[in-house]
Formats: structure tokens, C-alpha cells, sequence
């Protein structure tokens, strides 16, 4: 993040801008990835930095898409989706010093889109100088999406029917914990740690889909996430979702998450007794070989 922010910030988005995001994502969603969900053909699917790592044309015709309505729309904030940024490294760290960013994750959890899982969400977070304002969690199968922003409780909302307060799980005992851990992003004698201190809680998982582990987290369902890759797109709107439902968001070194971080480990619980537990759990993390 900059070191020369201005003492206070005018507000990113206003509610009905806020609004017209939504409808954007919606429309997207409607048009470029459910009437592909479980009609890909082959050519439809590649991969990325790995065999497990997917990109199909769902995820490339719907960011194009919301990438230009936002340009529309906004004109003056960079726009970082998560397809372009693979293309263009450099993008992302234009994060930091960007007075307005939208970051956009066109399918998050891509390997289930692909494989006809209906577990699969749009993400979209706003930022300013890294730090996230806005942040919104779409959900296209069941069409209703997590919702906040920095001023205001994070919500679950549908298109019909009043809106719920999303509220995290309280602090438990650490054996009552369930929470989402991704083995695959710890390296060497880290990994094997990690893996040995799973019987420690009382269930945890990995759901290939930030979209969905911020939005089980928002509403009390698990209790904790960590992570140790640190793509903008997959946690700068689940991490103010969780925030602003009243849960505790800190990166294991100290300090808060913002979008420009892509080192270091993200911890999320549902206080800060229970994420100071935590911590002391998985604090030989700090002095582990970096993820990434």
C-alpha cells in the first residue's frame, strides 16, 4: 500500500453504484456462464500454471464483459481481473497505488465450473490503495450474493425477499474448529506440519472455491481460513465479507490483509481470542519458504 495516503478518503462507490455492480456481475453471469455450466466441450477448457489450474471460455467471455461495463462505468479505476493478470503479471501490482481498483474474479472455483460441480461463485472487490471497500460474493447458480462494504454489516441477499445480517460462528476451543485449509499451498516441511495438525480441529476442508469458503465463514458455518496464496481476486472481497459480520482478519505477521499483499499467510476467525489461538497453532508458518 502507498505511504503517501490522503488523511481521508472520499467514499469509493455509492450505494447505487454499488447497484449497478451488482447488476453487471448478474447480467454476466446470465449471459456468459450459466448457459455454459455443464456444456463445455474440451476446446472450451485449458490450464494455466498447472495441470489443475483451468481457464475455460466461461471465465473469459464473462470478465470481458463486466471488464467493460466497469470501464464504462468507471473510467478512471483500474480494473484487475484475474485472466488478464495472468497474461499480464505486472497488472496486479498496480493495486497498491490505485486511488480505485476493481478486482475481479470472473469464476472462482473453475476446476468444479469445469467438472460440472455447482460450486463456483463471481467474486468482485473494490480497493482503494489496496485496502478493500467493497465487496461482493455472487453465488450465479443459486442467484443471491454476499454483500458489504466498509461502512456498512455485511448481508446475504436475493432478488426477492428481505435482506439476512451475515454473522460469523462464535470463538470455540480449538477442537470444535472447522475451518478450510489448502495443503497444496504450503511448501516442503511446512506442508507436512500442516498436514499433521488437521486431527487438531474438528473438521476442515478444502472447497476449491474462496467464493464459497468467505461465504460459509460470513454466515457461521466453519469457523476459520487460512491461506498462503494470496491472489487479490480470491480474498480482498471475502476478507471485508468476514469483517463485516463480525469476524477477525489479520495477516499471521501481524497487521491487516489488504489487496497488495502477495506474500505471507491470511488467517480469518470469528474473533481475535480465537485468531490468537490460532496463530499460536500455525505460527511456525512464519519462518516457512514463502508459497509462492
Amino acid at each position: 500500500m502507498s505511504d503517501n495516503l490522503p488523511a481521508t478518503l472520499p467514499r469509493a462507490i455509492t450505494p447505487a453504484q454499488q447497484n449497478h455492480v451488482l447488476n453487471i456481475i448478474r447480467r454476466a453471469a446470465k449471459a456468459e456462464i450459466i448457459p455454459r455450466f455443464r456444456s463445455l466441450s474440451a476446446a472450451d477448457i485449458a490450464t494455466k500454471a498447472h495441470p489443475d489450474d483451468l481457464v475455460t471460455a466461461a471465465d473469459l467471455a464473462a470478465e470481458a464483459m463486466i471488464t467493460r461495463a466497469l470501464t464504462i462505468a468507471f473510467p478512471n479505476a483500474l480494473i484487475v481481473g484475474e485472466e488478464a493478470a495472468n497474461n499480464d503479471p505486472d497488472l496486479a501490482s498496480q493495486i497498491a497505488d490505485a486511488p480505485l481498483a476493481f478486482i475481479i474474479d470472473p469464476i472462482d472455483g473453475t476446476w468444479n465450473f469445469a467438472k460440472g460441480l455447482a460450486l463456483f461463485g463471481t467474486i468482485l472487490a473494490v480497493t482503494q490503495f489496496g485496502r478493500p471497500v467493497f465487496g461482493l460474493i455472487y453465488d450465479p447458480v443459486a442467484d443471491d450474493w454476499a454483500i458489504a462494504d466498509d461502512e456498512n454489516p455485511a448481508m446475504l441477499q436475493r432478488p426477492f425477499g428481505a435482506p439476512t445480517a451475515l454473522k460469523v460462528s462464535m470463538g470455540k476451543p480449538l477442537d470444535a474448529l472447522s475451518g478450510h485449509i489448502h495443503l497444496h499451498q504450503f511448501k516442503g516441511e511446512a506442508q507436512h506440519k500442516v498436514a499433521a495438525l488437521l486431527p487438531t480441529f474438528r473438521h476442515t476442508e478444502a472447497l476449491r472455491c474462496s467464493a464459497h469458503e468467505y461465504r460459509m465463514l460470513a454466515q457461521g458455518h466453519t469457523d476459520f481460513l487460512i491461506a498462503a496464496t494470496l491472489n487479490p481476486w480470491d480474498h480482498a472481497a471475502g476478507a471485508l465479507i468476514c469483517q463485516q459480520a463480525g469476524g477477525h482478519v489479520e495477516m499471521l505477521d501481524g497487521g491487516p490483509y489488504t489487496a497488495a499483499r502477495q506474500t505471507g499467510v491470511l488467517l480469518a476467525a470469528p474473533d481475535r481470542t480465537t485468531w490468537n489461538k490460532l496463530k499460536k497453532v500455525f505460527a511456525f508458518l512464519l519462518d516457512a519458504e514463502p508459497s509462492s
